[in-house]
Formats: structure tokens, sequence, C-alpha cells
């Protein structure tokens, strides 16, 4: 292996090419835990799923499909267009204040490679050249060596915004967006944007700025003991756990209720995938049955190392709340007759004492 050197009047001619956007594209982040993030990934050029798994260093292609909500019959040579944005799913770590991938992706420094290139052309300006040299020692930013290994640093958090556990989603902002859109598009608020990513004006926002926005995830029975907990999982995307035994989606039109099932998929380091049954044995995961007004459900409540598969009954009240009962209507009923036929005996002793 030789050493690829790159001219420092080039390098600084490139440098002082950089897009006006912030040179930091760091997310506060003080949670001692590790979580799941997700981040906008834009292509300069025609890709495929594939490609976007080996760039970032992802194990399954399904779990950019769930990330992104497109079927699990999606074959890994999809092609994905320039210039698309499609969300990259990843592990978040907090170091010193800061949300980092952890650990990954890994790039390869491949022949005439240079650091701006690696950060602002191969990951689309997601990190800066100066992170990716800080994160992996690089002491001399003109000289790196063909086959060197680099961790890049994409921006993450794992704080709960507002007393509530979050999805973070690194946006990537779009030419002509604004605060006002992204937080109607997203479920937030304009402030909730302002604070988190410490804008004081929100006309400063620029395209290609990576913006942290809070993304709700759906109401769940996961233990807190369950070594995916917490599990969170936004609106429009599924993710497979439990040693991938287990499939659960959030959609919220369901209420914002997570639903979970079995995968029929082949357990990642297990021999088999462990039963799936609620208390009783009459339900497993993702069956409901409905007794009078009541839905229950046998729900994913986490999973163990011992190859256990926690589960719980959930019910839920189907009738009318009890202000839109029928025998409420009528007692309001009455209430309104009896308010009349008192309002008929004032007019009657008005009209008498005139």
């Amino acid at each position: 292996m030789g050493f690829h050197f790159v001219p420092l009047l080039l390098t600084l001619l490139l440098f002082s090419t950089l897009p006006t956007k912030s040179s930091s594209q760091t997310f506060k982040c003080s949670s001692p835990s590790t979580c799941r993030s997700l981040i906008d990934y834009i292509s300069p050029n025609t890709t495929t799923l594939s490609h976007i798994k080996t760039l970032f260093s992802i194990k399954n292609v399904r779990s950019i499909l769930g990330a992104n909500n497109l079927p699990l019959s999606t074959l890994p040579n999809f092609t994905i267009p320039a210039k698309q944005p499609i969300k990259i799913p990843f592990t978040c770590l907090c170091i010193n204040n800061t949300g980092l991938s952890n650990k990954q992706p890994i790039y390869t420094v491949q022949k005439d490679d240079g650091l701006y290139h690696i950060a602002a052309e191969v990951f689309s300006g997601l990190v800066t050249y100066q992170e990716i040299a800080a994160v992996n020692n690089v002491t001399d930013v003109n000289l790196i060596e063909v086959g060197q290994e680099l961790w890049i640093p994409l921006p993450c958090s794992c704080d709960d915004v507002d007393g509530v556990k979050v999805v973070h989603y690194g946006h990537v902002v779009e030419a002509g967006s604004s605060l006002e859109f992204i937080a109607q598009e997203y479920g937030t608020s304009r402030n909730t944007l302002m604070k988190l990513n410490g804008i004081a004006n929100g006309s400063s926002l620029l395209a290609g700025q990576v913006l942290d926005v809070p993304l709700q995830a759906c109401n769940s029975s996961v233990r807190i003991d369950s070594l995916d907990s917490p599990f969170l999982v936004p609106n429009n995307t599924y993710f497979f756990t439990a040693n991938n035994c287990v499939k659960c989606k959030c959609d919220a039109a369901n209420n914002w209720t997570l639903q979970c099932e079995p995968s029929g998929k082949k357990p990642s380091s297990w021999s088999a995938c462990p039963a799936m049954q609620c208390e009783g044995g009459l339900l497993t995961i993702g069956n409901t049955t409905t007794s009078g007004c009541n839905t229950t459900t046998c729900a994913y409540a986490g999973f163990s190392g011992d190859q256990n598969i926690f589960t719980a009954l959930a019910t839920q009240s189907t009738c009318t709340a009890p202000g839109g009962s029928p025998g409420n209507f009528a007692s309001r009923i009455g209430l309104s007759r009896n308010y009349l036929f008192i309002c008929i005996h004032m007019i009657l002793l008005l009209v008498y004492l005139l």
C-alpha cells in the first residue's frame, strides 16, 4: 500500500468551495445509552439499495426497506434515482455530549480519494472532512493511505425531547424549504426545531443542512428490561427485532399503537424463534380477540439474551364513550325538558306580573 498525497494547493482550492452551510453537523446528545437513529442520504448519482447497504455498513437490506417503508419483496438491486433522499438506519452513541454513529459506517479509502471528496461527495455532505479527520486521528488532512479504514461519524442524538422519547432524524434540508413546512410534515413545532438545532433565526435555514428532527414513535408494551428497550418505531416505518423473529410497524392511523407479528424469518443467532404466546396460550403475538366492547391483542413486550420473547395482553374498549351513550343522551333530553318547563313557567309569571 502506498500513500495518496493530495497537493496542498489543490486541496486548499477545494476547501474554499465548501458549501455555505454550517461547518458542523453535530447534534447534542447527553443520554448515556445507545439508540436507533435515521439520516437522509442523497446520492449524487443513480445507485442501488445494495450499494447503499455496503456504503453505510448496514447488515441487511431489509433494515433500509423498513426505514423507508418499502415492501419486503424489494430486491437489493432496486434502483434509487440520483438526488432522491433515502433514510439510513444506524445506531447512535453519545460522546462528550455529541451524538455520533456508533463506529460505523466504515469507509475504505480508494485511489485518488481525499478527505473532502469522501465527506462532500461520497457521503453527500452528511459530515465534514474536519469531523472525519478528528475521530480517526488524521493529523494531516492532505495525506491519507489507500486501503485505510475511516469511521464516518454521522450526526445523531438519543436525548428525550420535552420529556418524551423520540427517534432523532437527520433531515437534509431541500432548497426552498422552511422550518414551518418541515415541522408540519414531521409532526413537531418550529420552536422545537429551532431549540434542538440552535437556530436563532428561522430564515437562516440552508439547503443541504442536516437538521435534527424529532419523530414521534408508536406506543409499545416493550418492558424496560428488554434488550431492545426503549423500542421506538416512528410512523410509516417497520423494524425487525428479537433476533429477527419479530416484525413491528408503526402507523399513526392505528392510534399510534405499535403492531407486531412473527416475522417468519430465520433468527440471526438463535437456532429457532421461541414461542410467542400470551398468557393462557390462546393468542400469539399479533393475534386479536373481541369480547363485548373490549378488543384484546397479544402484544410484543421484548426479549432476553436467553432466547425468551416476552408478551403482554393489551385491551382496548371499542364502545362509545360514556358521554355519548344512549342512556346519557336520554338523560340530556330529560334535563332539556325540565329546563324548557321552567322557562315556560318563568314567562307566564312575568306576563302575570305585567
